[in-house]
Formats: C-alpha cells, structure tokens, sequence
C-alpha cells in the first residue's frame, strides 16, 4: 500500500515520513485560508529536503490557470487540484484531481483522490470508495478521516491505489506527530 503524507509544512517532518516509508508528501500551496498552506518558496525547500524515491505533490485549491503555471516552477513531480482545470492546460506533470461525493469520475487525470476532507479530518464515504476504485480508469487514493487507528480497515473495505492523511498525524495543523506518522504507515503496510 502506497502512503502520503499530506499538509506537510516543515522541512523536519518531511524527511521523517520520507524516511519511516512514505511514498509521497504533500504541501498545500496557493490555497488561501488553508491552516497548512506555505509559499512556493518554503514548498520548494521542503520538497528538496527529501530523498529521489519520495514522491513531491503541491496541493492547491487555486481556480487560476497563473497560480498552477507558478507551482509548476517549484517543480514537484504531481500537483493535486480541486478545481477541473482542462489537461491542455496541466502538461508539466502528473495531476490528482481531488473529488468529493457524488461528482463524476475524471478521465483526463493521472489518479483520483477522494477527498471531501479537505485537511478537516472528515470521514470519507465509503459507498462512494468503493465504487470509485470499482469503476475508474486511474488509480484511486482514498482520504479522510483516516488515522493510525482505522486506516488498516479502510484499505481493507476500500482497496484503494493509495491512502492519504494530514489531520490524522498530527500535533496541530501541519505539525506532524511523528509517532503517529510512524503507526499511520506501519498500518497502512499490514492492510
């Protein structure tokens, strides 16, 4: 099972999670108003920070087709977007395109997030999982709500391509425990 530790904001805790096992860690940017956005340049820093086999995903929120030609200059290896920006315009590198409940599944993309979570913490819907992974022609990387405790079980019902966490490993917003990122991928591994 593949890991991403997600909401990633200091250069520490990025090589932690590369370092226990994750897969890939993500760094909110050009999302306002979110409590783990950093700038491009501090994304840049942490993305740097870790090793060749960790992979790099800026998150963002933006609906600006300016704002995602920016990231692409902190050269992260995919970008996860909520807005359904047109493939033309997202060349650069592999895209997640994050969806919530009950929204079509995406076929111009690299993989599927389901994530209605938004770094809130708030359970994904299972039915929806489910019939994402049954039914899409991406890999699906399931969010939500997911922490050390109950991630083993959600892989198990869900069989996602991945899973994905950030409020589930942390101390505070985007300060991870590191005993909990630690637990997070030994469950996600046993799953």
């Amino acid at each position: 099972m593949r890991v991403k530790i997600c909401g990633i904001t200091r250069p520490e805790d990025a090589r932690f999670a590369g370092n226990e096992g994750a897969d890939a860690i993500g760094v909110v940017v050009c999302s306002p108003g979110s409590k783990r956005e950093v700038s491009l340049d501090r994304a840049r820093e942490i993305f740097r920070s870790v090793g060749p086999f960790v992979t790099t995903v800026a998150v963002t929120h933006t609906r600006s087709e300016e704002d995602l030609w920016e990231i692409f200059t902190i050269q992260p290896d995919a970008v996860q977007i909520f807005h359904p920006f047109k493939r033309t315009s997202l060349t650069e590198v592999r895209i997640i395109q994050a969806i919530g409940k009950g929204e079509p599944l995406p076929e111009d993309c690299d993989a599927i997030i389901i994530d209605e979570s938004h770094g809130s913490g708030t359970a994904f819907d299972l039915a929806g999982a489910k019939n994402a992974v049954q039914h899409a022609k991406v890999p699906v990387i399931l969010a939500g709500g997911l922490t050390p405790e109950n991630v083993e079980a959600a892989i198990r019902q869900v069989r996602p391509y991945a899973v994905d966490v950030a409020t589930g490993v942390e101390v505070s917003p985007g300060i991870k425990d590191p005993a909990k990122v630690r637990a997070f991928i030994a469950a996600s591994r046993r799953a």
